[in-house]
């Protein structure tokens, strides 16, 4: 079994476009946080937070995985 080249290919700029995604999310939330409710301040930030790692990991593993054919 090969590695996928096209999983590789979306997973390589996936990596360099997460970052400006993060960025421009922090950002965002960043401005609008003193604005919403406390609770939608929760809500957000552990969404924010959850996602981050999600897709930290995701992008990981998909590294790993792909390239050691797993």
């Amino acid at each position: 079994v090969l590695a996928s080249l096209p999983l590789q290919m979306m997973l390589y700029f996936n990596v360099y476009y997460f970052p400006v995604w993060w960025l421009a999310e922090g950002m965002m939330l960043h401005l609008k946080y003193h604005l919403l409710p406390q609770h939608y301040q929760f809500l957000l930030v552990a969404a924010f937070l959850i996602l981050s790692l999600a897709e930290g990991s995701r992008l990981y593993l998909g590294y790993v995985g792909n390239l050691q054919e797993k």
